[in-house]
């Protein structure tokens, strides 16, 4: 696969992983508990939901009485999807398929690393807290009664493949020996010809 293929694939799943991480970030199901066969209990980091056929959600009173997974999670989450901005800018300035900083080959290629490298850190953040959000909650599933207790809702695994797509996509933007190898290639090539050029005027 070319260099500039494996950036188009590192963005688009880059992208694709920041929607997912945007989309974790404000659903409500990052904590669930079923109250009977039919009424549920939902938490997320901005409001929670209870009902049975139909939910009626509120908004958090304050932030100092939430929980601290629930504000250590709300803030990295967007921190990370500050930074999936970020990079989203950077690596777009970068790539080989636009016209930006266009004769500056070099340049441009460690422009899209240093974009890359940005989409990583953000994925790795998304991963990391909300593992850690699990454990926590899982911890309070075995410290308290298992009756009562929450568990872990599908936002959790949004956010996990959120997650996984921006550091995958960010790996294939960071690839800096693609676009190395790519531009020494026609560097070499201009210079083979270049030679050519300057044996034949002699002849």
């Amino acid at each position: 696969m070319s260099s500039s293929g494996m950036q188009l694939l590192g963005f688009f799943l880059s992208l694709f992983g920041l929607a997912a991480t945007v989309a974790a970030t404000f659903m409500v199901e990052w904590k669930q508990m079923q109250q009977g066969s039919t009424h549920y209990f939902y938490e997320g980091l901005w409001m929670r939901c209870s009902g049975s056929d139909r939910l009626t959600c509120e908004l958090h009173d304050s932030l100092l009485k939430l929980p601290a997974e629930v504000q250590a999670t709300r803030a990295v989450m967007l921190l990370s999807i500050f930074l999936s901005t970020v990079a989203l800018m950077v690596s777009t300035v970068g790539m080989k398929c636009t016209r930006f900083m266009d004769g500056k080959a070099e340049s441009k290629s460690t422009t899209a690393m240093i974009g890359g490298i940005i989409f990583v850190v953000s994925g790795l953040l998304t991963l990391a807290i909300t593992s850690w959000y699990v454990k926590m909650i899982v911890q309070t599933f075995h410290q308290t009664n298992q009756l009562q207790s929450s568990e872990f809702g599908k936002a959790v695994f949004v956010s996990w493949a959120g997650g996984l797509l921006t550091t995958v996509g960010g790996i294939f933007l960071s690839c800096r020996r693609c676009s190395r190898s790519e531009s020494s290639e026609s560097i070499s090539s201009n210079h083979l010809l270049s030679t050519t050029n300057a044996k034949s005027n002699y002849v």
